[in-house]
């Protein structure tokens, strides 16, 4: 199961949505989080803008902005 997080510097909603992954993801053991910063490259600024964090999972949009753990529990179980 793959995992990306689109997200920006200095983002509070992008930390706390990262922290949550944190919490929830060690319990999935053969998932994996890539993390991709979209300060400076003009193609995912312009893609994604503000609207971040933007949590995909196996290439579909799963969260945008929050989720909390119990959400990603259950998208993640359904991934299985």
């Amino acid at each position: 199961m793959e995992l990306i997080l689109y997200t920006r510097r200095d983002c509070e909603l992008c930390r706390e949505m990262e922290t949550v992954i944190d919490e929830v993801l060690p319990r999935f053991g053969a998932a994996s989080l890539r993390r991709i910063e979209i300060d400076g490259d003009a193609a995912l600024e312009a893609q994604f803008g503000i609207e971040v964090p933007v949590l995909f999972v196996n290439g579909r949009k799963a969260f945008k902005y929050r989720c909390t753990a119990r959400e990603l529990r259950k998208r993640l179980e359904r991934e299985k």
